[in-house]
């Protein structure tokens, strides 16, 4: 069972960090870290594990950490007796993210919204044949999403910056 676990975490690894090399813009050895700091969870990835089971030199891995560390994407705690550095998601870096994909749904939001009132003054011309006439329902449904959606994930940022849950 452990073996299983063990081999849909990789591959979970790997289209995780196929995602994170385009999102973020990450070398493909500093997103499988990314991706395998993610799914380690908290109680942290050592330098060791990701040597061992990234198949990756401890040059590399290091570089690679100490640019994911100066992004500021993760972060290390160490614990009592222990010289190891245990990595974990940097949950500030997490509610960045947040703050970014709000301020991007926002700007969309004010753009339908002057698209729509274009088209609505537009409309209210007069237009002989109505086929002609513009349907807001598009953008009316759309700006609806863009702020339920805004919502909900202010409301995920509020329990993150809570510590109503953990990453």
């Amino acid at each position: 069972m452990k073996q299983k676990v063990c081999q849909e975490k990789m591959a979970l690894v790997e289209k995780l960090g196929v995602h994170l090399e385009s999102r973020d813009q990450l070398a493909p050895v500093a997103a499988r870290i990314m991706s395998y700091i993610i799914l380690t969870g908290k109680k942290g990835a050592t330098f060791e594990d990701m040597v061992s089971i990234l198949c990756a030199s401890k040059s590399t891995i290091s570089t690679h950490l100490n640019h994911l560390q100066d992004l500021k994407k993760i972060v290390y705690f160490t614990k009592t007796g222990d010289r190891k550095k245990y990595f974990i998601v940097n949950k500030g870096m997490i509610v960045q993210h947040i703050d970014t994909m709000i301020s991007e749904w926002q700007e969309v939001r004010e753009l339908h919204l002057e698209i729509k009132n274009y088209k609505e003054v537009v409309n209210s011309h007069n237009i002989e044949n109505e086929e002609e006439k513009f349907d807001l329902n598009f953008h009316n449904d759309y700006i609806k999403f863009l702020d339920e959606v805004s919502s909900s994930v202010k409301e995920l940022k509020q329990k993150l910056l809570n510590n109503q849950i953990h990453i």
